[in-house]
């Protein structure tokens, strides 16, 4: 009896730790609150010129790399656009952007990208986000509408809009 009191307790235990990991909801679907498996987020937990949690926004989140080896973490590519207006002439070696289902980093021009849509953009007034695949991205339409862009043309708009207040 006793040894089943203590395995409930423990049962309890972790099925309150995933519930309260599980709680946070996000812009499409919930996000985990967990420790980060994503070493750019270690890294740069927050976003270098708004503060936004890259965790939070880790479906949005960018790595730039500049060719001298520096390293700049964002929320997304509204701020990477403030970014490049603050480091003109600085070579940049690898732009990274996270897929919005896996979060995983890919090359910037390499995504898929969509704008526009039902979904709130990040530091934007007009969503862009990034798909490792069309299909994924075809999806993202269906539901919540948007077109497919280059890397080219979501940076271009990122640079020519006003920006979006701090959350």
């Amino acid at each position: 009896m006793r040894m089943l009191k203590k395995a409930l307790l423990v049962g309890c235990i972790a099925f309150s730790a995933v519930g309260m990991a599980t709680a946070k909801e996000g812009h499409n679907h919930v996000h985990a609150i967990t420790s980060t498996s994503h070493a750019d987020v270690r890294e740069f937990p927050e976003c270098l010129h708004c503060g936004m949690d890259r965790e939070k926004f880790s479906h949005s989140r960018m790595l730039v790399m500049y060719a001298d080896g520096t390293k700049v973490g964002t929320c997304s590519i509204s701020c990477v656009a403030k970014e490049k207006m603050k480091n003109p002439g600085k070579e940049i070696k690898s732009l990274q952007v996270a897929d919005y289902n896996t979060r995983k980093l890919q090359e910037a021009k390499d995504a898929v990208w969509v704008i526009g849509g039902t979904k709130r953009g990040v530091m934007s007034p007009v969503a862009k986000w990034a798909f490792g695949s069309r299909e994924a991205a075809d999806e993202f339409i269906r539901v919540n509408g948007g077109k497919i862009a280059t890397f080219a043309e979501a940076m271009k708009m990122a640079q020519e809009e006003p920006p979006k207040p701090k959350h």
